[in-house]
């Protein structure tokens, strides 16, 4: 082969190589794979949707000057229950709770969204608070000052006409004389609520077998017997122990006559009424008609026709254990007319002297 064709080839070879090495020598350039940090935060966005973490809702119930407010009602009530969140689905829309002793409060494990608080508390008006709670939100409400109530409404007991009768007959029933003498005929409350015909027996009861009505008609039998009243009961034992026992048939008859079976039967009030003011000629004008007028069970004035007819009903019994030469018509409007007198001086005594005598005659008998 001559030369230059050989050095011709040898050229040629060296281009043809020097051509190849960029195009066939080198590795061709990769894209560079992704980092650890890149590929989480990747994962992150494309795998996992929005969460929504649970969140509390608290605070401190408080008064105008600032004092902790314990055992307030707090009520929390939910507008928004949608969350993506399955552990805060299906919670109730309100929930209640007190609050403890430092007046605190607190809900916890609560879905985000908008939320209205209401709080009460006996004898202040109720208080409100509204917000929304934002995702892992632990919200805390501003102090929430309870005002005093503006009106508060009184609960009134209803208590019958016959509660009310019972309340003031266990006040007169302590009205004594010097603490000692039975006062019990007496109201000074002008708008006392009438008997019932039970009280009224049980008033007369009351007044029939106190110890001071004993010894006052062991007292009028033994005048009786020291002026020879009555005559035919003769002297001694004897003679005192049947004017004891007539002047007892007297007081028992005329109180159960005249302060329980007829108020009964009439509807009027055995007891007398304390004026107590106005001029003296007033007082003893009112004092002394009572004796022959009384108040009804209607509250309306009227004849006393209890104490009349009572007086002269007891009059007529005591025709039946007076001496013979005692009794007749004479002798029943002889005691019919001294029980009416008697009342009409008793109702003076009442209207003047006796309630500064009696150490509970100032109370008025309203429960």
């Amino acid at each position: 082969m001559p030369l230059q064709f050989k050095s011709g080839l040898i050229v040629l070879a060296l281009v043809t190589l020097g051509c190849a090495s960029p195009c066939f020598g080198q590795a061709p350039q990769e894209t560079p794979a992704p980092t650890l940090e890149q590929q989480g935060t990747a994962s992150a966005g494309e795998l996992l949707p929005d969460r929504q973490l649970s969140g509390s809702i608290s605070g401190t119930v408080v008064d105008e000057s600032g004092a902790l407010v314990a055992g307030a009602r707090v009520r929390l009530t939910r507008e928004d229950q949608s969350t993506e969140d399955p552990s805060l689905r299906d919670q109730s829309p309100s929930q209640e709770m007190l609050s403890g002793n430092d007046g605190h409060f607190s809900f916890a494990n609560l879905a985000p969204g908008p939320f209205h608080l209401t709080i009460t508390s006996a004898g202040f008006a109720p208080q409100t608070s509204s917000g929304i709670l934002h995702s892992g939100e632990n919200y805390i409400v501003p102090k929430l000052a309870l005002a005093v109530a503006t009106a508060v409404t009184d609960v009134e007991v209803g208590l019958s006409q016959t509660d009310v009768a019972e309340e003031e007959i266990k006040v007169e029933e302590k009205q004594r004389v010097f603490g000692v003498i039975p006062n019990f005929y007496v109201s000074y409350d002008h708008n006392a609520v009438p008997l019932s015909s039970k009280q009224k027996f049980k008033l007369a009861w009351k007044a029939t077998i106190d110890p001071v009505t004993f010894v006052v008609i062991g007292g009028i039998a033994g005048v009786e017997q020291a002026v020879n009243e009555f005559s035919g009961y003769g002297h001694g034992t004897q003679g005192y122990a049947k004017r004891y026992g007539a002047a007892f048939a007297d007081s028992t008859s005329g109180t159960f006559i005249g302060s329980a079976i007829l108020p009964s039967l009439l509807k009027q009030d055995p007891r007398y009424f304390y004026k107590g003011s106005g001029s003296k000629r007033s007082r003893i004008l009112y004092a002394m008609a009572n004796a022959v007028i009384c108040k009804g069970d209607n509250g309306r004035w009227q004849a006393n026709y209890s104490n009349i007819l009572g007086n002269l009903g007891a009059g007529g019994i005591s025709n039946l254990y007076y001496p013979a030469k005692d009794r007749g018509a004479e002798l029943t409007f002889e005691n019919g007319l001294i029980g009416i007198g008697a009342t009409a001086a008793e109702n003076l005594f009442q209207e003047f002297l006796v309630r500064k005598l009696t150490p509970k005659g100032h109370d008025s008998g309203k429960p």
